[in-house]
């Protein structure tokens, strides 16, 4: 049995927004057997572009139920069946999220009707519902109702059967394709009178023996365009992965030290807004790059992120660090840190790099706060007399001459090397992409300069023939937070430091 679902929400975020609409058709591999719609009141203000897109108003809802006066029926027609929608991850997410909201584990297997129609009826123009119907001839009589919207599904979830039960055996149903798919738009919601059943003249089997229908129960968590064979294909093994739309393009690049199960994961999850159905739909590529070492995968993940900006990769796009921080010793053995511009220094290599001067000073702030530094001493407070912390007893007076410069200049170290590596110049030698191989990140005087692989005939004896093994890449701050943060945490790769 398969229950074909359609849902009205208030927005496209399951996290936050709510249900407006259900609509249940309930189909056994032949025929529509049951159906169920329903208004929901989804408890706040439908948004105005909700409305005019559905024509769902705050009116219509006020007297409608609960999603948890439903909640039983919705469980009880839907026990046992196959989850059916066009793009299935976003209905069946919004209703997993509302039955957790009641404490409940809704789990149901799932068949997307728009990777099925890719799969059995590929060169559409679209496979958006309402511009497929268009095309195949489905009536689709209220768009963007759930009723309207999951009777057009069902019309083309029977027309699917009946392309797959054809194209595996073309005498089963003893009519013409013309003819079989007649009979079952016939049997559809949106043509049948109640109590009637299916014209008998289809001898269509249960889905259950669909070949295509199971494999794409199988699949349907993975993106329309994706093949299980080509998820099969994946690595396991670490290295950086791409993600491209049909186009080509690159969408999205990620990192794992297992390809395949990190890409079994994204495909797992259940999605929380549009714009990531949006993004798992559009993937039609999966290509990779392996590194062996899972440090170089963070890294040139990094590196690619900044070189490509991928349209759904949030996080460490800026590929510019204009402003860092920055020491000097004065005149009288006191160590300064203090921010500015990086081209301003242009002799000297802050000792972090950031996105920009205002990061910049909030960043010095909060290394004033936590290592009691004197705010007078980082350029934070412009003054010929006592900082403005000392004056309330969060300074012990290095701004005065109070505090000798050897107890002042401790505290300023820690500060530096809470953000900064431990060793000036070090090598990280991890595991190559082979047995034979492997893998070099240097570090030289605080600067990441890049990495590379070596084989079995590499001798080195200098931090010279290192760095002129490597591929040169930038250093910022994102690549420095990467290589701080693998070296403290537990790792088997070699570190060799030089003085």
């Amino acid at each position: 049995m398969y229950a074909i679902i359609d849902l009205e929400t208030t927005g496209g975020q399951p996290a936050q927004d709510r249900i407006t609409e259900i609509a249940i058709y309930i189909h056994d591999g032949e025929k529509v057997v049951d159906e169920f719609s329903t208004l929901l009141n989804p408890g706040r203000a439908i948004p105005f572009f909700i409305t005019q897109l559905t024509g769902i108003t705050d009116d219509m809802v006020r007297e409608a139920p609960k999603f948890h006066e439903v909640a039983r029926k919705v469980v009880e027609m839907t026990e046992g069946c196959v989850f059916v929608a066009h793009n299935v991850r976003f209905d069946y997410s919004f209703l997993k999220k509302e039955f957790a909201d009641l404490g409940y584990n809704y789990s149901r297997k799932t068949l997307c009707t728009v990777r099925l129609s890719r799969s059995l009826m590929p060169g559409q123009p679209s496979y958006s519902l309402g511009k497929l119907c268009q095309n195949i001839g489905i009536p689709l009589n209220g768009r963007h109702r759930a009723a309207g919207d999951a009777a057009a599904t069902a019309i083309l979830f029977g027309r699917l059967l009946t392309i797959s039960q054809q194209q595996e055996d073309p005498e089963a149903t003893g009519l013409t394709p013309a003819d079989t798919l007649a009979a079952v738009d016939a049997a559809a919601p949106a043509g049948r009178k109640p109590g009637t059943a299916a014209a008998p003249a289809t001898k269509q089997p249960s889905a259950r023996k669909i070949k295509a229908v199971q494999e794409a129960i199988k699949t349907a968590l993975l993106p329309p365009n994706i093949t299980p064979e080509k998820v099969a294909a994946l690595p396991h093994e670490a290295g950086v992965y791409y993600f491209h739309n049909e186009a080509g393009e690159v969408i999205y690049v990620g990192k794992s030290i297992n390809i395949y199960k990190r890409i079994q994961q994204h495909f797992a999850v259940d999605y929380k807004s549009r714009k990531s159905i949006e993004f798992k739909n559009s993937i039609s590529e999966i290509t990779w790059e392996l590194t062996g070492s899972e440090l170089v995968a963070l890294l040139f993940e990094s590196h690619e992120i900044k070189r490509l900006k991928p349209l759904y990769n949030r996080a460490q796009r800026r590929s510019v660090f204009p402003a860092g921080i920055f020491l000097r010793t004065d005149e009288n053995g006191y160590k300064h840190l203090y921010y500015g511009r990086a081209d301003d220094h242009a002799e000297s290599h802050p000792l972090i790099a950031l996105g920009n001067q205002y990061k910049a000073k909030g960043f010095l702030f909060h290394k004033v706060a936590k290592f009691n530094l004197c705010q007078k001493l980082c350029d934070l407070y412009k003054t010929q007399g006592a900082c403005f912390d000392y004056q309330v007893h969060r300074c012990k007076g290095a701004c005065l001459g109070l505090e000798p410069a050897e107890e002042y200049n401790q505290r300023v170290e820690a500060a530096i090397e809470s953000f900064t590596y431990e060793h000036g110049s070090f090598v990280v030698i991890g595991q190559g992409r082979r047995e034979d191989e492997k893998s070099l990140v240097v570090v030289e005087n605080g600067r990441y300069l890049g990495f590379s692989y070596i084989d079995e005939t590499f001798s080195a004896r200098r931090f010279a023939d290192f760095r002129d093994a490597i591929t040169r890449y930038n250093d910022n701050k994102d690549v420095q937070q990467i290589i701080r943060q693998y070296l403290r945490t537990p790792h088997k790769d070699k570190v060799k430091v030089f003085k």
